[in-house]
């Protein structure tokens, strides 16, 4: 294997290869992407911001780990007291249990199990300001503001046997699907990864979307279940998560178990792009009705996404799915963020509008997931929860934002980070 690898590490076209197949999601023990839509920007204006001075460009790979966050004060947390910090308490718990275990956040935990189960919003404050130092994030051009999307939990209807009304499959992770970890060849692409088959010795792409669905990939009884509606199915791919209802009253949590490897690719622009759609409809909703009522040409739409997402079944009666800390996420407290920049489970106070809207959306909010499509030192993904009511709000949220980070004290950064 050693000798593969470094005929691998000879060929040119290898390392082109990685970099354009790795853009799937980092996580550190779940995967689930959180793959976002193109949507068209919200009907009602956000507040102007104030001009931030022009930064050089510095290439992601030259950025320490952390190294856009900077200082910054519990004052400079607009509405911070107004927030109902006790309602993202229990998301935090659920963090602790994998937090307690790492250095420097096991004194916090610690602490927190020390509270009343369901503390007053007053200790909860307290609590915070005591454990915790606040950074600010920003961009790699120096900016305070960036992007907040929204996603959801999906819930489909399905069966655990094919039947004429549930024939679209949910299909396992396909044993003949190769992820290599990239780390031990490339130092420089540490957290990255590639996903292929083997044919003969060598490591090529694994099948497309369009080769899956054609029968060419080995997946036939890998079916974990059946539904039936082909664009749902699709934008549970899209989610990584979902609940599929069954007809004795069954819900069933799946999550991500792997990827293909292929860029996500957005269907909505390419509806936009063949003129089948204007800007302002190609929503999520927009996209959905869009396939109910051409049947005929959906299927080839679907396939211009080369992704495909493969799942696992979760354990029952959790409380929202597994997100990439590998503790499940709860409604409206969870975001998704690029852990380059952002720790896995730092609590973050997030300051941004209401789907389409000027309304402020102020509150602490947990970063417990990741996403392929979430990239960038102030880039948020925010999840609404399950069902038709949170996929609206997600489908419609593209918003401007700005997140403080907390941070334990004695949480090392790197010493550009500590610079004013």
């Amino acid at each position: 294997m050693n000798i593969f690898f470094y005929g691998l590490r000879k060929q040119a076209w290898l390392l082109a290869f990685l970099l354009t197949a790795c853009g799937g999601h980092q996580h550190v023990k779940v995967e689930q992407p959180c793959q976002c839509l193109e949507l068209p920007a919200p009907s009602s204006p956000v507040p102007e911001q104030p001009k931030q001075p022009p930064a050089t460009q510095v290439p992601t790979s030259k950025i320490p780990d952390y190294g856009l966050l900077k200082p910054a004060h519990w004052q400079d947390l607009a509405g911070f007291e107004q927030a109902q910090l006790s309602a993202a308490w229990p998301a935090w718990l659920l963090g602790c249990n994998t937090l307690k275990n790492r250095q420097p956040w096991q004194a916090a935990c610690e602490a927190a199990t020390r509270l009343p189960q369901r503390p007053a919003e007053s200790q909860v404050q307290a609590y915070f300001q005591q454990y915790f130092n606040v950074y600010q994030a920003t961009t790699q051009e120096g900016r305070d503001a960036g992007l907040v999307t929204g996603y959801y939990e999906p819930l489909l209807k399905g069966s655990r046997v094919k039947t004429a009304q549930y024939r679209y499959p949910l299909y396992a992770r396909p044993d003949d699907l190769i992820t290599v970890e990239l780390a031990g060849l490339f130092p420089e692409l540490a957290n990255k990864r590639v996903r292929g088959r083997v044919v003969g010795n060598k490591l090529v792409p694994y099948y497309t979307r369009a080769e899956i669905e054609n029968g060419m990939a080995p997946v036939a009884g890998r079916e974990l279940l059946w539904v039936n509606d082909p664009v749902e199915l699709f934008f549970l791919q899209v989610q990584g998560s979902g609940l599929v209802q069954l007809d004795n009253g069954e819900a069933v949590h799946v999550g991500y178990a792997d990827q293909n490897g292929m860029s996500y690719q957005s269907i909505g622009r390419t509806l936009v792009e063949r003129g089948e759609l204007t800007l302002d409809k190609a929503s999520m909703q927009g996209i959905k009705q869009w396939g109910r009522q051409n049947p005929a040409k959906l299927q080839e739409l679907l396939n211009t996404n080369p992704s495909y997402v493969f799942f696992r079944e979760l354990p029952p009666n959790l409380p929202g799915p597994l997100g990439a800390l590998g503790v499940p996420i709860l409604a409206e407290r969870v975001i998704a963020v690029d852990p380059k920049f952002i720790p896995l489970g730092a609590p973050v106070f997030l300051a941004t509008t209401y789907p389409n809207s000027s309304t402020p959306l102020n509150r602490l909010v947990l970063a417990q997931d990741t996403g392929g499509a979430i990239k960038g030192g102030v880039r948020a993904d925010f999840f609404w929860g399950a069902g038709d009511a949170a996929g609206q709000q997600a489908g419609a949220m593209k918003q401007e934002g700005r997140m403080w980070v907390l941070l334990p004290k004695g949480f090392v950064l790197p010493e550009a980070a500590n610079k004013k």
